[in-house]
């Protein structure tokens, strides 16, 4: 039999593994779905994502792909992945696609969020999907900030030291603040990211919230291409990443799995 190329939506609960990179001693969401597949169908299997997620980061639509030579049809192999995974890891969707469909080169771009809660009281629960602050923050200059960072240009001042990148200039399609009740969404989009790129807009943006930094500092530390002038990077807790984007249509068909991850996102 043929191999056919599966790709799959994931999400996880990266307060649960140390990423989703595969690596020697440790649980991440990689070695899950891999060990799942070798049960599953007794062989051993190499997944490939669209981004490696670090630990303690979420996700509610990665994406991956794979190499398989089964004839179980896509929405059974699915469920049986899931019948296979630990907690805090589901596959939302799969399907057969083109094989040579790679979920990561084919990517144009990523969506990110990172969920701030600012009540006066410590969250309690869903405390592991967000980042709290508990004093006023200014979002008109966190807004007026957010638009500085928009557009293609080096972002060398917003990378943390990490994975090899042959350059640091980056496109920034969007940063919005997205407010609901007693919590607000940072949601940046790109074509691509540096190591901590979006945790480290996150916070500056949060700078910028209590007066630390204003939208001019922001612009200084972009034309500065200098780590030290941005703000700091905010926890891990508080990112996931929301989706991928493709060319392509993906996920054509009906929906095969839950419609959202209560407590992650408004």
């Amino acid at each position: 039999m043929a191999l056919r190329n599966v790709r799959i939506e994931v999400s996880y609960d990266g307060s649960l593994f140390y990423g989703w990179q595969r690596q020697d001693g440790f649980v991440s969401v990689q070695a899950a779905i891999e060990d799942a597949l070798a049960e599953l169908l007794d062989t051993v299997i190499v997944i490939h994502g669209a981004g490696r997620t670090d630990t303690g980061v979420h996700a509610l639509r990665q994406v991956a792909h794979f190499h398989v030579d089964t004839r179980i049809e896509d929405d059974r192999l699915r469920h049986a992945l899931n019948a296979h995974l630990p907690k805090g890891v589901a596959i939302r969707r799969a399907e057969t696609c083109r094989d040579d469909f790679h979920a990561r080169f084919d990517a144009k771009g990523k969506r990110y969020g990172y969920l701030v809660q600012t009540t006066r009281h410590r969250p309690v629960l869903g405390a592991q999907y967000l980042h709290w602050e508990p004093i006023p923050l200014d979002r008109l200059a966190m807004e007026e900030a957010a638009r500085r960072i928009e557009g293609e240009r080096d972002f060398a001042a917003f990378g943390n030291a990490g994975s090899p990148r042959k350059t640091t200039v980056r496109r920034v399609d969007h940063v919005r603040i997205v407010p609901r009740r007693e919590r607000f969404a940072i949601v940046v989009q790109g074509n691509g990211f540096l190591y901590n790129m979006v945790r480290t807009i996150a916070g500056t943006l949060l700078a910028v919230g209590k007066g630390r930094m204003g939208p001019d500092d922001v612009t200084a530390a972009l034309d500065s291409k200098d780590r030290k002038h941005a703000g700091p990077t905010a926890p891990a807790s508080g990112l996931s990443m929301l989706r991928v984007l493709y060319r392509e249509p993906t996920f054509v068909g009906r929906d095969q799995g839950p419609k959202g991850s209560p407590g992650m996102f408004p």
